[in-house]
């Protein structure tokens, strides 16, 4: 049973529209409100009791069902790791993601607000060809781009789309669950690390024993898990997957970077053959700040892709992106640019993520100092 503290706490976070909630010992909760971090003039300063209580409430929706003495494992795990992931429901049905940890010798906690509605394609601003990968038998698909950039919720749309349209079986691996899959036309079972399976690696290997068509691995971690989903990937599976690199070049050299020196002539070879597409993600804001688009840069695996990457010339993969429209594929400045004439973006703000700021000025030929947005 949910706390009455936390409950009202996430009642006030769906009334304001809030995404996040912050709370620390000594402050008011904050409440992040288009952007901006807020207090709230009915709540005076946590003390560490009411801090505490909500840590604990949800540490032990993270321990398994029935586990004993749960209270003191999460005191203990937090010790031991310094912080916990897990996911919530509240009353209304809307899910948060969370994360406890240790500051200052102290307990704190960030909630973040879920949207529990899959959105189209279209809806999300990603690109249309996303939709062909939702499509394919096998091979691996991986999604890259900064915390917070969406990666979640668009393997979220890719997975409702293929439990919409695919007759399969669904296998996600995720810490936390975030997004919840009711089974349509597919199967699907959702795992979680650390309640459901011990470790990503060990959930992907498991799952290669559960007939699944379709594998979402939540992040790739480590270099066992990198090889069993290239394996899973190359046995007649359809795995996703995301990691952390900014481009889709970068995102290639960051899962080579695992394997030991020796191994990656192999490891790269094996990539040009089951991967099928990489797209990297970043979100900016529109000119008044309320919304935030997806600027995405989209790799399709084609023949020339997959040579390069072969062979391990991943920076050369920027010219076959930039000349691979026809396939579906876009540079991120192509996409910021897209952004820029739509109207949806400031130029401050896509000139400061651009990888060419002086060529997206001149494509679009802004005026040589952007003062604000235009």
């Amino acid at each position: 049973m949910m706390n009455s503290l936390l409950q009202s706490l996430l009642e006030i976070c769906e009334e304001t529209g809030a995404s996040d909630v912050h709370l620390a010992v000594g402050m008011p909760p904050r409440f992040r409100i288009r952007g901006e971090l807020v207090e709230r003039g009915d709540y005076r300063a946590f003390d560490s009791t009411a801090v505490d209580a909500v840590a604990m409430d949800l540490g032990l929706v993270t321990l398994p069902v029935g586990c004993p003495d749960g209270t003191e494992r999460v005191r203990m795990r937090l010790l031991d790791e310094g912080s916990i992931d897990g996911a919530v429901e509240g009353a209304s049905g809307t899910r948060y993601r969370f994360n406890i940890y240790r500051e200052s010798g102290r307990h704190a906690v960030a909630l973040r607000r879920l949207d529990g509605r899959f959105r189209s394609f279209a809806e999300l601003g990603l690109p249309k060809r996303l939709e062909k990968f939702c499509d394919e038998p096998d091979g691996l698909v991986v999604v890259t781009g900064p915390t917070g950039s969406g990666k979640t919720t668009t393997l979220a749309t890719m997975m409702d789309r293929i439990n919409t349209d695919r007759a399969g079986h669904i296998i996600t691996i995720e810490d936390p669950i975030e997004f919840v899959h009711k089974s349509k036309k597919c199967l699907v079972h959702q795992r979680q690390v650390g309640r459901d399976t011990r470790s990503f690696n060990d959930a992907l290997v498991e799952a290669l024993r559960q007939d699944p068509d379709v594998i979402l691995v939540g992040e790739v971690r480590d270099l066992a898990t990198v090889r069993t989903a290239l394996r899973a990937a190359e046995t007649g599976h359809l795995v996703f997957t995301t990691l952390h690199a900014g481009d889709a070049p970068g995102a290639i050299e960051r899962l080579m970077s695992m394997f030991p020196p020796e191994e990656q002539t192999g490891a790269r070879r094996q990539l040009a053959m089951a991967l099928r597409g990489v797209l990297a993600q970043h979100l900016i804001p529109s000119p008044d700040r309320k919304t935030r688009h997806p600027a995405c840069e989209l790799l399709v695996n084609t023949m020339a892709a997959a040579n390069l990457i072969a062979t391990g010339r991943s920076a050369q993969l920027y010219s076959v992106i930039e000349t691979g429209t026809s396939f579906g594929m876009r540079t991120l400045d192509q996409s910021l640019a897209e952004l820029l004439s739509a109207g949806l973006a400031a130029d401050r703000d896509a000139l400061a993520l651009s990888r060419n700021p002086a060529a997206l000025r001149g494509r679009l030929n802004l005026a040589p100092k952007s003062g604000g947005a235009q």
